[in-house]
């Protein structure tokens, strides 16, 4: 009789077939609720008009969205350490399907603040999730490649979504579009459950479901609180993510439509954004490992992506090629996020991987949701470019603060980031 063990140790042969197509899976989960959040900037108009909602709303709905997935995020880490990916990223794909359809039936605030809750709630599983697998099923050396590669096909996924979602609404509604991608999300669900599982590593493995389960992961938590590179890593990473994805989803449009530019090619602009961190995400890790450093990268690519946000605030930009070199550059060196999430995996126990790729994580959505709502209050029913130039001062202030941040990161140990078996 064939030895089980052996066997199912073969089928978890890391970087193996097995390993690249989970890790597809979890990505294409990134890509898909990316594309969920990030269209919020195309359908958000079309919502505010047929629910009679106002720009404020628009925006705290977005908030609601970030929080929760900020305070989830926190908690979705040390599960992940605890349980592993299999039934959790299954269940969390779930969520954000349901999230989807009830999306779709928006008819007024208070519909479209639980769509956005309970969409945060699945999502604060995605992106960690496919980290985590990426940490777990490939080379500790190529965690921080792993990662950048999520974003990367995230974002690209997001550059091209945005104009084709626009281009889908000139036949279907947006409730019509909704609906699909919850159906879309139906299907991953059913792959995840039965393909997406954890590798089985030689020898015994501790018991996942231990006894004051909650108790350890805040202790947990607090041991990567306790970290100060990864307050550091958590701090610039969601300031340099923080503001492209309040650009990325909301400002980025409105301020390009201020400026006169159509909806179709403000749109265009805001998908060159992300195709600029589809870019930047894996770049910023392949350099900082060719200058032996970190904490050089972290903020130079901050200083730059602070003036290009500036630029595209505050210039007078009338050149459509300039817009768009500009748009690209914001994306490009909101690249520098990744890192946050390297130096944080070489400066903590692998085993605690989860917890501290979800802390990171929580500050980027974090800080996106005070740039998406704080100025949103302050702005008038029909903003003028004026307005904008007023109140979005935020967003390059919070880079500089998280350029900073970066200046007082401490060498890591890169060794740090081998996944616990």
């Amino acid at each position: 009789m064939p030895d089980v063990a052996a066997t199912s140790q073969s089928e978890s042969r890391i970087g193996g077939p097995e390993a690249w197509l989970i890790w597809v899976l979890a990505t294409t989960f990134v890509v898909w609720l990316f594309a969920i959040q990030t269209g919020y900037a195309v359908v958000s108009p079309e919502i505010q008009d047929s629910a009679g909602l106002t720009l404020a709303q628009i925006g705290l709905a977005a908030s609601v969205y970030t929080w929760v997935f900020a305070f989830v995020q926190f908690f979705s880490g040390s599960l992940l350490d605890r349980f592993g990916s299999r039934p959790l990223l299954g269940f969390a794909v779930i969520l954000v399907a349901v999230g989807a359809f009830l999306y779709a039936g928006t008819t007024d605030f208070t519909t479209l603040a639980i769509a956005q809750a309970v969409l945060a709630l699945g999502a604060a599983f995605g992106f960690v999730g496919a980290g985590y697998i990426g940490g777990k099923w490939f080379p500790a050396a190529r965690y921080g490649l792993m990662f950048g590669l999520v974003q990367a096909a995230a974002s690209l996924g997001s550059a091209v979504g945005q104009p084709v979602i626009l281009l889908v609404l000139q036949s279907l509604s947006w409730q019509q579009l909704l609906v699909a991608f919850g159906t879309l999300g139906v299907i991953l669900a059913v792959l995840f459950f039965l393909i997406v599982r954890d590798p089985v590593h030689p020898g015994p493995s501790a018991p996942r479901d231990r006894p004051n389960v909650f108790v350890e992961i805040l202790r947990d938590l607090g041991r990567c609180f306790a970290n100060v590179n990864v307050v550091l890593s958590a701090l610039f990473a969601g300031a340099a993510f923080g503001t492209m994805l309040a650009l990325g989803t909301l400002w980025g449009p409105r301020i390009m439509e201020a400026r006169g530019a159509s909806t179709e090619f403000a749109t265009i602009l805001t998908a060159l954004a992300w195709l600029g961190l589809a870019a930047g995400a894996p770049l910023v890790n392949i350099r900082s490992d060719r200058v032996g450093n970190r904490r050089r990268p972290a903020i130079t690519w901050l200083a730059l992506q602070t003036l290009a946000i500036a630029a595209v605030i505050y210039l007078p930009v009338e050149s459509n090629g300039v817009a768009a070199i500009l748009m690209f550059a914001v994306g490009l060196f909101s690249g520098v996020q990744m890192l946050g999430f390297t130096v944080a995996g070489e400066s903590i126990d692998g085993a605690l991987m989860g917890s501290a790729s979800a802390i990171v994580n929580g500050f980027c959505f974090l800080i996106g949701g005070m740039l998406t709502s704080i100025p949103s209050g302050f702005m008038p029913s029909d903003p003028t470019l004026q307005d904008y130039q007023r109140t979005l001062w935020l967003l390059p202030a919070v880079l500089v603060a998280g350029a900073i941040a970066a200046g007082f990161l401490r060498g890591t140990n890169r060794s740090a980031s081998t996944p616990a078996s």
